[in-house]
């Protein structure tokens, strides 16, 4: 695609910082002059033009718009024709100037894929006028889909999680795989599902480098964000045989929903309560965790049950009070980061990989065309101390390559023999 001689999809975000470096180097000796130059930053693109009156308005470090502004005018100027460019273009386009502020929580989703559902029910209150419009009447946001998410990597698209419990848990789908096609078409996303629920996908994938494709069928299912997540953490709920010992294991998938606290503990009182240890798995999809999630399993408050005059029981709060570690790596961000954060300041070992060290407050808009921009709103400090750009480094590194894993899990193996040898070496008596 050509557009008044721009560079087809792909390359605009090389050419544009090219140019970038250049005009920055230019402006450099007269800056006092160019901050009084009242550069243009308007496209005539509702999309583009919608989402830098945002940022303007609420990313809160205003003081470094000027690299923000720099970039929208670098970007209407090179491309005189964005007001009728196709999608693509103006996708790359509002790229380009959300990656000039350099932090986290400010990116856009266009709609259609899992990042897009899940961060739009996890924004869908700041939005609820635009949810409701797009989900009528309440505004319950659901998408149709087999239960994972995926990564390009190297030009290749992989199974980067499987929600346990989920269709393509339940279908044999693991991380790792390579999709190469659903029902003989190449895999474009999750909308390849839409409008398919009560219905089977046929996948192909790759399990091992250079093996031969094989097929699976996945039945296709109304998904809601928040819920699938919060049932996937219950299901992800095992209690590992090794060595005579009783090893728990609980991933929270997300906890952006209140529903996950009460989801851990009833694991904790439960199934996981003759564990002998535990491996809490914080590689998330998403953050959102409160402040005080990590006291569930550091913290001093008591266990408390109520019992009603019919024996109904209500859990009101279940602590973890045995050996444990915890696995991080880049998928845990923002919230699971405090979580971490907060383990580690209490002694508890951290296994894997540094967290994506994203750690301020984003707020969602949802812009003309329905895509969704999230925008940091605020600063965070935990203990005093700035996490974003600052990942929490595991005290056990243990590198991890998704790629054709075929169910193999590296670092949930050296959490679980971390806390068998610990175990042993503390004498816990085999039961």
């Amino acid at each position: 695609m050509t557009l008044g001689g721009s560079p087809p999809k792909g390359q605009i975000k090389m050419t544009i910082h090219l140019r970038s470096v250049a005009a920055a180097a230019l402006l450099l000796p007269l800056a006092a002059g160019a901050a009084a130059a009242q550069p243009n930053l308007r496209s005539g693109n509702a999309v583009f033009d919608r989402a830098v009156d945002i940022v303007l308005a609420n990313f809160y470090r205003p003081a470094e718009l000027d690299r923000f502004r720099e970039a929208v005018a670098l970007t209407v100027e090179s491309f005189p024709g964005l007001e009728q460019a196709e999608p693509a273009l103006v996708d790359d386009a509002i790229d380009f100037v959300l990656q000039s502020l350099e932090t986290s929580h400010t990116g856009r989703y266009p709609t259609g894929s899992v990042e897009y559902y899940e961060l739009l029910d996890v924004f869908r209150y700041a939005a609820r006028d635009a949810v409701r419009r797009l989900y009528p009447p309440e505004g319950n946001i659901t998408y149709d889909g087999i239960g994972i998410a995926t990564r390009s990597i190297e030009g290749a698209t992989f199974v980067t999680d499987v929600y346990d419990g989920g269709p393509a848990d339940t279908a044999g789908v693991m991380a790792g795989d390579e999709i190469l096609w659903v029902d003989g078409k190449p895999f474009t996303g999750t909308d390849m599902f839409k409008g398919r629920t009560a219905a089977s996908a046929i996948l192909t994938v790759r399990r091992e480098a250079g093996a031969d494709p094989m097929t699976l069928t996945v039945p296709v299912e109304r998904l809601e964000p928040s819920e699938s997540l919060v049932e996937a953490t219950a299901d992800s709920v095992e209690v590992i045989e090794r060595d005579g010992y009783r090893i728990g294991y609980l991933r929270i998938w997300a906890y952006t929903e209140r529903d996950m606290k009460a989801t851990i503990e009833a694991a904790i009182a439960g199934p996981l309560a003759a564990a002998d240890a535990l491996v809490l798995d914080l590689r998330g999809r998403w953050g959102g965790a409160p402040a005080d999630a990590a006291d569930t399993f550091v913290g001093g408050a008591p266990d408390m049950t109520m019992t009603f005059r019919d024996g109904k029981q209500d859990l009101v709060h279940a602590r973890w009070r045995k050996p444990m570690v915890a696995i991080i790596d880049e998928g845990s961000r923002s919230g699971m980061e405090i979580f971490a954060h907060a383990l580690k300041s209490n002694g508890v070992t951290l296994i894997g990989q540094p967290t994506a060290g994203d750690v301020v407050a984003g707020r969602g808009y949802v812009l003309p065309d329905d895509s969704l921009l999230i925008v940091a709103v605020a600063d965070v400090t935990v203990d005093g101390v700035r996490l974003e750009g600052a990942p929490v480094v595991p005290d056990v590194t243990v590198p991890f390559d998704i790629r054709y894993a075929a169910g193999a899990d590296p670092q949930r193996e050296a959490a679980v023999e971390a806390l068998v040898d610990s175990l042993a070496a503390e004498g816990t008596t085999v039961q």
